[in-house]
């Protein structure tokens, strides 16, 4: 009788887990709340992409000193199973992500929501100094931990151009630090395995924040 019971529990425990499990790592289409708290912002006046192209995707996410966190972002729904598949992975495996934030959180202010380390998908915007929609723009993007892993180029006139700002000490890749994306680790082998592009590998530039499809 007591094995019963024992074996009893351990199927509610499972379920119980289960149901968190879903609760913690979903896709949904836009609610009305979410959508609101996008427009002016990363759905700006005049943004071409329909509502209904876009899916809100939780996932949990553990920072390098091990803490559990909830996290949201906003992506193409031709990639969000991608990612809820992909964050879910990370999570298990305890790789280190600091913060998966709306940018809308930092006013859709791209530069803001690197320099706080911020991973974030959707934002309806040009490539910077063009007049091309970002992969950003069309929600088939994903920035990655992104002040320890800046955008760098090399300007003009020969200096280095980072993004951002706060990232110039991250920009020597030859150096260890926490959330530092390396070609060939867990994020970057899940990211190429589900059909993704690293701006690590672009030659012009490097972008190693960035994966996109």
């Amino acid at each position: 009788m007591l094995r019963m019971r024992l074996i009893y529990l351990f199927f509610l425990l499972l379920m119980s887990s289960a149901a968190l499990q879903a609760q913690d790592f979903s896709v949904a289409p836009l609610s009305d709340s979410l959508f609101a708290r996008m427009l002016g912002r990363s759905y700006p006046e005049g943004c071409t992409v329909p509502r209904s192209d876009l899916r809100h995707v939780r996932v949990l996410h553990v920072d390098a000193k091990g803490k559990v966190h909830k996290g949201e972002l906003v992506c193409n729904k031709a990639i969000a199973q991608d990612l809820l598949e992909i964050f879910r992975q990370l999570y298990q495996a305890r790789y280190p992500i600091e913060k998966i934030r709306l940018i809308d959180d930092y006013d859709a202010d791209d530069e803001q929501s690197m320099r706080d380390n911020n991973t974030s998908s959707f934002c309806y915007r040009t490539v910077s100094g063009t007049k091309k929609l970002s992969k950003h723009a069309l929600g088939l993007a994903v920035d990655i931990n992104t002040r320890y892993n800046p955008w760098v180029r090399k300007g003009a006139d020969g200096r280095q151009l980072v993004s951002p700002d706060n990232g110039r000490l991250y920009a020597n890749r030859q150096k260890s630090y926490p959330y530092k994306i390396v070609k060939g680790d867990l994020l970057y082998r899940l990211f190429i395995q589900h059909g993704f592009r690293w701006g690590g590998n672009w030659r012009s530039m490097k972008d190693y924040q960035h994966f996109e499809k």
